[in-house]
């Protein structure tokens, strides 16, 4: 799976979170402080979320401080579900009732266990195919769509 990943401030976490995403067999596009000191949350956001969106990465992974800003900035693309998780069942939940396609964590509260343990649910998740909950995405869309007009 392609997994694109981005930060606005480089850590701990994160490289640890692409060594993982690696040794589960992912292909892995960096954005953001990676590869300079800061980066911009919003500007970060943008370029997962577009990457995503436009099919060039199946899923998102971002990080900023609080994890608020940069899923905010990442809702604004359209066709991404961007979704905060800070456990594990959220994550499982996000995934499988909003088929959510962007992931996004706190540098300030994820520890390297807790991510591990995301990253798990993430990934062993699939989205639901009940039909109450793709009306709900059917509504997501909609919503989104008019916004777009």
């Amino acid at each position: 799976m392609k997994i694109a990943i981005g930060t606005d401030m480089d850590g701990h976490v994160p490289q640890m979170v692409i060594e993982r995403l690696l040794s589960m067999g992912h292909e892995v596009t960096r954005f953001g402080a990676f590869d300079m000191a800061n980066a911009p949350w919003p500007k970060v956001a943008a370029e997962v979320a577009t990457t995503v969106a436009n099919g060039k990465a199946d899923l998102g992974i971002l990080f900023c401080w609080t994890g608020t800003g940069i899923s905010l900035a990442a809702n604004k693309v359209k066709g991404i579900r961007a979704a905060l998780c800070n456990d594990a069942e959220t994550a499982a939940g996000a995934r499988k009732w909003n088929d959510a396609n962007v992931l996004a964590l706190s540098l300030r509260s994820t520890s390297e266990q807790v991510a591990k343990e995301i990253l798990d649910a993430w990934f062993s998740t699939s989205p639901s195919e009940d039909a109450e909950d793709l009306v709900c995405l059917e509504y997501l869309e909609r919503l989104e769509n008019e916004r777009f007009k």
